[in-house]
């Protein structure tokens, strides 16, 4: 996955981006009397394997047909605002990433799928990922339905660990001071330890096992912090001692060429090195700690929303539970695209347990590793993230910078944002 540029939107990127429409003309956007009109960001390699499941779905032989319509994400994001609000051809149902939903919600923008779950007892709580499904719920109301939850692991080279570091990943926890002895050693070869890779996942996740929030009160960031420091000042410090790649390197070639001990990259990057000429694994994002019960992996959902509609119909909103059901019970195909699905019916295919992301859900203790930052402002960290922290690890800004500017520029965008008046 690669880091983007994140809008006002709070644009959170897992696609390759392009513009398609999955055999449809993205600009068709009029909603079919019989048919489901639904939005997603998928148009990478994901796209064919959503593709793939509206195929099955629509076999089916459904009274209301699905119509995919898969658009390059931040353009997806761009119409969002102005389709809803000239209340012509929006989109039956759409997947949003979870970090957008608070935000969308309080500018009113969303229908709540309260009164639609009275007839579908399944699609409750329990049969979900919690930390997918808390997200939807707001004001004692229910907005979205989770597609899944995607994570950030760390994929390791098996022969360079064997070597370098043998006893490291007996518990599935890989932890910085292993990373460190063994990157230490590794370096000796020419071969880097681990990778510098998309700054906000490695960030979020060891700003919190520092004890670090984005905010105090879901409004007003607390981020010129000791755990701020704290966090990218640990990346920095791997950089000074020789031990992570270097600014300007490609961390993903470096893995494939076997020069590079651990990777630290998102579940759905499977694509880009399933054709490694040697073995590897996926484990838990790198902790300070050995204990799995503080462990914490960086994630985010992809989540079904309704967007307000006068157009859509009772009979269409009927159609969309019955996907919405039938994704639960068929969602394979999903995680063959590095994903994992949020329902737990999931962990009983024998197929899915071999996948090497089933680790992330695999067990009640392992789904309590994963996080998804829901900061209404979440996106206005990324910006800054992005823009100013691979500079600040590879030491070309210093650190206390880095704190206090992320906290000054995250404020003055939160000062001019429409939805906070």
């Amino acid at each position: 996955m690669k880091a983007i540029k994140m809008t006002k939107w709070l644009a959170l990127g897992v696609c390759v981006f392009g513009l398609t429409a999955c055999g449809k003309s993205s600009n068709s956007t009029e909603n079919s009397k019989n048919e489901i009109t639904f939005w997603n960001p998928f148009t990478g390699a994901d796209s064919s394997n959503m593709g793939a499941m509206i195929d099955a779905y629509n076999q089916t032989d459904p009274e209301y047909k699905i119509k995919n319509v898969s658009l390059k994400e931040s353009d997806m994001y761009d119409k969002i605002p102005t389709v809803v609000n000239s209340g012509k051809n929006i989109p039956d149902l759409m997947i949003v990433h979870a970090e957008r939903i608070k935000q969308y919600h309080d500018n009113n923008m969303l229908e709540d799928y309260d009164a639609l779950l009275e007839n579908h007892p399944t699609i409750i709580g329990e049969n979900y990922v919690e930390e997918a499904w808390k997200l939807g719920e707001l004001d004692g109301k229910r907005y979205s339905i989770p597609l899944d939850i995607h994570s950030w692991g760390t994929y390791y080279n098996k022969e360079l660990v064997e070597k370098y570091a043998p006893d490291s990943l007996a518990d599935e926890i890989l932890t910085f001071d292993e990373i460190k002895e063994a990157g230490k050693k590794a370096a000796a070869d020419d071969i880097r330890g681990v990778a510098v890779t998309w700054v906000k996942p490695n960030f979020l996740s060891l700003l919190k096992q520092y004890g670090g929030e984005l905010t105090e009160n879901g409004t007003d960031p607390t981020l010129d912090t000791k755990a701020t420091k704290d966090a990218i000042g640990l990346w920095n410090e791997l950089y000074e001692e020789g031990v992570t790649t270097k600014d300007g390197e490609d961390p993903t070639q470096l893995f494939l060429s076997g020069k590079l001990l651990f990777f630290p990259e998102g579940t759905w990057v499977q694509n880009n090195i399933k054709d490694a000429k040697f073995e590897w694994g996926l484990t838990n994002s790198p902790q300070l700690s050995d204990d799995l019960n503080q462990a914490v992996n960086w994630a985010s959902s992809h989540q079904f929303v309704r967007f307000n509609s006068t157009e859509r119909t009772e009979e269409k909103d009927k159609g969309i539970m019955e996907f919405l059901e039938w994704i639960r019970n068929n969602s394979l195909e999903w995680a063959k695209a590095g994903q994992n699905p949020a329902t737990l019916n999931i962990l009983e295919d024998e197929e899915y347990q071999k996948l090497p992301h089933s680790l992330f859900i695999s067990t009640p203790e392992q789904q309590q590793t994963l996080n998804i930052f829901d900061y209404k402002y979440n996106g206005y960290v990324a910006e800054y993230l992005d823009a100013q922290g691979f500079d600040t690890i590879f030491g070309k800004q210093k650190v206390d910078d880095f704190s206090s500017g992320m906290q000054k520029e995250v404020a003055d965008k939160i000062a001019k944002d429409s939805s906070n008046k």
